[in-house]
């Protein structure tokens, strides 16, 4: 059975067809977070380690870390943080470090400049993943040396020179170029983990069929394991968490192994608790002055004020379960039971298992 193991020094992930479903988290990514952009550039690592933590508490068991930042004022003072390659290595590096102060999670290494993706093996502990290879012949020459001299396993993106095929079959043919490419390199085809490119379903009404049929075409005739960009199944739809909690089990039961996605629920902020607040005051409603606003968003429905596990990773949990790789429902029961009721339903169970006397 096919087995990708990403390790850090104290724990394992198994990204398998015989094991829990993976999730890779994907928050530490400045792209599109202008916020987190800038205070990368100011040296501020304080939101990633949160991020990281956050997300391994919400069920991540391998962590991405992604290092494409744009540096703009110091690229005013010094032309060279205009060039990528100038900017991600020393700045990964940094990711890589920051985050394993705060976490023994396995990490996933994930940028498109070399040196960055070598200055992240470099300073990771352990055996991280890497992200990723496309079918590129310069590509291909660049990263799968840095997979063999690591001992890393690899993603491995469905795209090559001609750009992104709406094809199914082309990119299953890229994906096998590089596998075969990989094995030239003396790297198995156990450490190729295969994403066969979601395309938005809003935009392809056939994108879900045919992932589905690349995830077992890439199963039974390559035996790789497969991850791949959860969220973008869903992109410029409405209720986006809708179409992927439907996508994500039924990906699975037709061999995904694996998603890079956000396990996280943010948190509800400080003007959508105020709105709120509002609506419910102008209702004529009157809370207790005292109330906390935790327990006035769960009263309303509006979530929570901390980051919890979000409603996708409910999703794979039930589809772990329904596939047997979560024995007995234990995962299940522990994600779904309210907080302090462990001991209450142990004794509820003893008490509901007494014999009546006769």
């Amino acid at each position: 059975m096919t087995r990708t193991i990403v390790e850090s020094p104290t724990k394992t992930a198994i990204i398998g067809f015989d094991q829990p479903f993976t999730v890779i988290g994907e928050r530490i990514n400045p792209t599109g977070r202008k916020i987190l952009n800038t205070e990368l550039e100011a040296g501020d690592f304080s939101r990633v380690q949160a991020d990281a933590l956050a997300q391994v508490a919400a069920g991540a068991t391998i962590l991405d870390i992604n290092s494409g930042a744009v540096f703009s004022n110091k690229m005013a003072e010094d032309p060279r943080y205009a060039d990528n390659n100038f900017v991600e290595p020393d700045l990964m590096r940094q990711l890589v470090e920051k985050v394993q102060e705060v976490t023994d999670c396995p990490l996933c290494i994930d940028s498109s400049v070399p040196g960055a993706l070598e200055a992240g093996l470099a300073a990771a502990k352990g055996r991280p993943l890497l992200n990723s290879v496309t079918g590129e012949e310069e590509r291909l020459e660049l990263v799968l040396p840095l997979v063999k001299k690591y001992n890393v396993p690899v993603v491995a993106i469905s795209n090559d020179d001609t750009g992104i095929s709406e094809d199914p079959e082309v990119r299953f043919a890229v994906a096998k170029k590089i596998v075969e490419r990989a094995a030239d390199f003396g790297i198995p085809a156990y450490d190729i983990v295969v994403d066969p490119l979601v395309m938005p379903v809003g935009a392809m009404g056939s994108a879900g069929l045919q992932v589905f049929e690349l995830n077992k075409r890439l199963r039974n005739e390559l035996g790789v394991n497969t991850t791949c960009g959860a969220s973008n199944i869903s992109f410029g739809l409405p209720n986006r968490h809708g179409i992927n909690n439907a996508f994500l089990p039924m990906a699975m039961a037709t061999g995904m192994t694996s998603a890079i996605m956000n396990p996280v629920a943010l948190p509800v902020g400080p003007k959508k608790l105020a709105e709120k607040k509002a609506e419910v005051e102008a209702a004529g409603i009157i809370l207790p002055a005292d109330m906390e606003d935790e327990a006035f968003c769960q009263m309303f429905g509006l979530g929570s004020t901390k980051p919890r596990a979000g409603k996708e990773m409910e999703a794979i949990r039930a589809a772990n379960f329904l596939t047997n790789n979560d024995e007995g429902g234990a995962e299940w029961i522990r994600f779904n039971k309210p907080a302090g009721e462990a001991g209450e339903g142990a004794r509820g169970r003893r008490g509901g298992g007494r014999r009546r006397r006769a």
